[in-house]
C-alpha cells in the first residue's frame, strides 16, 4: 500500500521516520475552513481536509493507498491559539502561556483504498496537557527572536529551546511535537495497514 503523509512538517516527518514507517509527502495544498470552535473539533476538521485534499488528488491512479493528514493546535482555556502572524503576536501568545497550564491538541485523519477497491477513513485526536514555567519578558522576546516559534502552534516548539520553560506534561510528548506517533500505530494495526516492519528507508529521507 502506498502510503502518503499530507504535510510537510518536518516534526511529523521524522516522527514517522522514527516508527520506521515507509511513506512519501505530497503536502496538502486546500485552503483550510474552521467551523468548529473546539479544539478537539478544529483539528479534526482540519486533519480531514488535509487527508480528503491529497486523497482527492491521488485515488485515480488505482494503486493502494493511505493518505494521513495531521493538524495541532494549542488552547488555553478551551481558546484556541494556532500559528503567530508576526512576532509581536508571538509574543502575546507566550505571555498568556507562561505560568499557566495548556492543552495541545492533534487530530489524526486516515482516508484510504484497499487493492479490492474498498474505501475507508478514520479520524482521532490526542490531548496532551503542558504547564510551563513563568517566562520574563526578557525570556520572550529572546525566545521570539530566535525565529523558532514563528512556525508553531502556540508560538513555541517544545523539542526545540522552549524546552527551557517546560516544567511538565501529562500525555504523549510526541503529540505536542505534532503527530501521535504511538496512537498513530495503533490506528495503522488496527486497520491491518502496517504491523511496524519494513526492509526499507522512507523514500524521501
Amino acid at each position: 500500500m502506498r502510503i502518503v503523509l499530507a504535510s510537510a512538517s518536518p516534526r511529523r516527518k521524522e516522527l514517522l521516520a522514527q516508527i520506521g514507517l515507509v511513506y512519501e509527502t505530497v503536502p496538502s495544498r486546500v485552503e483550510e475552513k474552521m467551523t468548529e470552535t473546539r479544539p478537539e473539533g478544529v483539528v479534526l476538521e482540519l486533519s480531514s481536509q488535509k487527508a480528503e485534499d491529497v486523497f482527492g488528488c491521488l485515488e485515480a491512479v488505482g494503486e493502494a493507498l493511505l493518505v494521513i493528514g495531521a493538524d495541532t493546535v494549542v488552547a488555553l482555556d478551551g481558546t484556541v491559539m494556532g500559528k503567530p502572524r508576526d512576532e509581536d503576536d508571538a509574543c502575546r501568545m507566550l505571555e498568556k502561556l507562561q505560568g499557566k497550564t495548556h492543552q495541545v491538541y492533534t487530530g489524526v485523519s486516515l482516508c484510504g483504498k484497499r487493492e479490492d477497491g474498498q474505501v475507508f477513513r478514520s479520524s482521532f485526536y490526542e490531548k496532551t496537557e503542558v504547564v510551563m514555567y513563568p517566562m520574563t519578558q526578557e525570556e520572550i522576546k529572546a525566545y521570539v527572536a530566535t525565529g523558532e516559534p514563528m512556525d508553531k502552534a502556540g508560538a513555541y516548539g517544545i523539542q526545540g529551546r522552549c524546552a527551557a520553560f517546560i516544567e511538565r506534561i501529562n500525555g504523549d510528548y510526541n503529540n505536542v511535537v505534532g503527530l501521535p506517533a504511538g496512537r498513530l500505530y495503533q490506528e495503522l494495526k488496527k486497520y491491518r495497514i502496517w504491523d511496524g516492519e519494513t526492509d526499507k528507508e522512507p523514500e524521501n529521507e
